[in-house]
């Protein structure tokens, strides 16, 4: 007995927990230079482009770039301020403003949020400081 093309299969329902049962973790504005890296052409070299974080939580972003261009899936973020380097990211949905949410392959520390949020040029995070034996 055949199924209808469309018809339901056992796959459609798997879930993963990472993005389908993870509780969502609250964004919270921000505005850090950022980098991404990701190879072009399979793996022939890496390209770099420059991107401003916007929003950040423990588990995703969304990130501003400077021009339009394709981003690819899967890439690294890099925040040099913050010294927190090769975050693993997915993306998530890009949209019309030059914009796109990301979500990370591991959930951000609490220290490193807070490492961010020092060197951010948001109004909200300037009187944050930096415990120096954090580091």
């Amino acid at each position: 007995m055949r199924q209808a093309v469309g018809g339901s299969h056992y796959l459609q329902r798997e879930e993963s927990f990472m993005y389908d049962r993870e509780a969502r973790f609250p964004m919270e504005d921000t505005m850090n230079a950022a980098r991404i890296e990701y190879t072009e052409k399979g793996v022939m070299h890496m390209a770099a482009r420059r991107c401003d974080v916007i929003k950040i939580s423990m588990s995703g972003a969304i990130i501003g770039l400077l021009t339009q261009y394709n981003l690819p899936q899967q890439f690294y973020l890099d925040l040099p301020d913050a010294r927190i380097t090769k975050v693993g990211c997915l993306l998530m949905k890009t949209f019309a403003n030059n914009t796109a949410e990301i979500r990370f392959l591991r959930l951000l520390t609490k220290k490193e949020l807070d490492r961010i949020f020092v060197f951010s040029t948001h109004p909200a995070h300037r009187d944050r400081v930096l415990d120096v034996r954090s580091w």
